[in-house]
């Protein structure tokens, strides 16, 4: 009879948490369950619990975790667009794809709708953290870092609005699905212009 292996407890609550994430993309937020994410990982409910306290605190930990891993690509896509390494498009599509493809859109509205706002915190500070650690990298003013909080917060919510209705919304109006995505390119694109050095002519 073959032994489980024994995880330590930091190496349970990724599992767990990655567990989480899939039935997140598979089939929603309403089925992260700690019954349904224990079956997955063939741990007890016992043992969630002591890692989460709750389903509401499995909820918060994996925004968190979704949070942080949408944070780093995010930022690695800006650092990588700014060194000539990518478009403003990847940002844009990296973005939308965190909280569409990756359930962070479909998670934060089951919070709101569930009543757990709180659960929204680590995406909320997470988000904050990011902006303030690229913002120093070409702001010169309080006025430069207010206008990249602005950015930000519109690239967000775009992505998050998009993400829970924003093709629906599209095609009643006519627009083509990534007409969101194409929007926020533009924003991005002359955001980026705008902070660029002017080129110097001999």
């Amino acid at each position: 009879m073959a032994t489980r292996k024994r995880l330590s407890p930091e190496e349970s609550r990724s599992s767990a948490l990655e567990a989480a994430r899939l039935l997140l993309i598979e089939t929603g937020p309403q089925s992260v369950t700690l019954k349904a994410v224990s079956a997955r990982v063939g741990r007890t409910h016992a043992n969630l619990l002591h890692h989460f306290g709750s389903a509401s605190g499995l909820q918060k930990a994996l925004a968190e975790h979704l949070a942080k891993t949408v944070c780093e690509t995010i930022k690695d896509a800006v650092q990588a667009s700014r060194a000539g390494l990518g478009s403003p498009r990847e940002v844009v599509d990296l973005t939308f794809d965190a909280f569409d493809k990756e359930g962070a859109g479909a998670l934060a509205g089951w919070m709101l709708l569930t009543g757990n706002e709180d659960a929204l915190d680590p995406i909320i500070e997470t988000i904050h953290e990011l902006v303030d650690e690229i913002a120093p990298e070409e702001a010169e003013s309080h006025a430069d870092v207010m206008r990249i909080h602005e950015e930000t917060l519109t690239l967000v919510l775009l992505a998050l609005g998009d993400a829970l209705m924003g093709k629906a919304l599209a095609r009643a109006l006519n627009l083509p699905e990534s007409a969101a995505r194409d929007r926020a390119e533009k924003l991005l694109t002359a955001s980026m212009e705008a902070v660029s050095p002017p080129e110097c002519c001999d």
